[in-house]
């Protein structure tokens, strides 16, 4: 099937009514403040240039991130863990750009992007790197995955293969408020992309690769206790199992990459880090383990590219793997599953390993505290 040909709105129409009981609802007086606000400041931020906007976002960012020093603080420790050769001071100065970035995407790119991003525009704000595989399987009108974390701007990648006439059906998280719910969902979809939430997404999903369509997924969200664990900076993070499943049982490809802007300004450049093809994972001992650790480690490529672009402040280490929520010893299967992996060097090994080690004992220390 033509990828120009394929339409991924003929099959969410029966999630709405999903939506709709499942989303929470606030009072229809509370609703409506949030939502008008929200149109308001929005409406204002409109009339002026967007690298003007984008200014002032990054110096509300700025603002808050001196006034909230628990979520800088968070933010930090994150950063500390993930590269621990770095100084402090550097590690306090990426945290609070990172804050600053989340406000200018937020604030003003989240809203704008699909006003600048058209079929004649894009390339005066999008540069792309080399493509050549993603550009092969694209002409081609092949099904596949595309995965980014929360680094750069995650949502300019989807506007952007839409508007080129690559839509992706892309996975997300109601809003609480469904008024704003509704309002953001239209301007995500201005392009051609169809936004469909986890409850009930399953048969979409499905339904979407067999007709030969894209999925998007942001795929560095904490999945909970039973996640699938991986390395994630040395330590172990919960990672949802759909992806790679999905892949499996369709066999299509996956692509991680990430738009990673360039400067201050609404300037964005696209960086593919990895294309994970079925014949990858075809040999592989685990291959729901192969391909959930290596999307991961592209994601990690991703933000070790543009570290202040990172959202640093949400709680990807929330959940950890049993063993450590036990206190006991790292399973030698799983240590066998990370020698296994093809790009593990022995240095990463300790790393994890050691991460692993120092979170078992510090369980332990808590436990008999606890007790004591």
């Amino acid at each position: 099937m033509s990828a120009r040909r394929w339409r991924p709105g003929r099959i969410v129409n029966r999630q709405s009514a999903i939506v709709n009981r499942m989303a929470r609802s606030n009072s229809a007086i509370v609703n409506w403040s949030q939502y008008l606000a929200v149109r308001a400041v929005t409406g204002f931020i409109q009339c002026f240039d967007v690298n003007q906007n984008l200014e002032t976002a990054g110096l509300v960012g700025s603002i808050f991130g001196t006034l909230t020093p628990k979520r800088c603080a968070r933010a930090a420790d994150n950063i500390r863990a993930s590269f621990p050769d770095w100084p402090e001071d550097r590690i306090q100065r990426t945290a609070f750009e990172s804050i600053r970035h989340m406000f200018q995407l937020f604030m003003v790119e989240s809203m704008i992007s699909p006003r600048l991003i058209s079929p004649s525009s894009w390339s005066k704000y999008v540069r792309v790197g080399d493509v050549s595989g993603l550009l092969d399987l694209l002409l081609r009108g092949e099904p596949a995955i595309f995965v980014t974390g929360h680094c750069g701007n995650w949502e300019l990648l989807g506007c952007v293969l839409a508007s080129i006439g690559y839509p992706l059906v892309a996975l997300a998280r109601p809003l609480d408020n469904s008024l704003i719910n509704d309002w953001l969902m239209g301007i995500r979809e201005a392009r051609g992309m169809t936004i469909v939430t986890k409850w009930g997404a399953t048969p979409i999903l499905q339904d979407t690769l067999r007709s030969g369509g894209r999925l998007g997924f942001i795929a560095d969200q904490n999945a909970g206790d039973q996640g699938l664990f991986v390395p994630f900076f040395g330590r172990f993070a919960s990672a949802y199992k759909s992806i790679g499943l999905l892949a499996m049982r369709y066999n299509v490809p996956i692509v991680a990459g990430a738009a990673k802007r360039m400067g201050d300004r609404f300037q964005y450049e696209l960086h593919f880090a990895d294309l994970i093809r079925p014949q990858d994972w075809a040999d592989q001992p685990d291959p729901l383990f192969y391909i959930t650790a290596r999307y991961t480690r592209a994601i990690e490529t991703m933000v070790r590219n543009a570290p202040d672009q990172y959202l640093w402040i949400h709680r990807r280490w929330k959940s950890r793997p049993k063993f450590i929520r036990d206190g006991h010893a790292m399973p030698s299967r799983l240590v066998h599953k990370i020698e296994q992996l093809p790009w593990m060097t022995q240095a990463e090994r300790d790393w994890i390993v050691g991460n692993a080690e120092r979170e078992v004992a510090a369980a332990k220390a808590g436990d008999d505290q606890r007790n004591s």
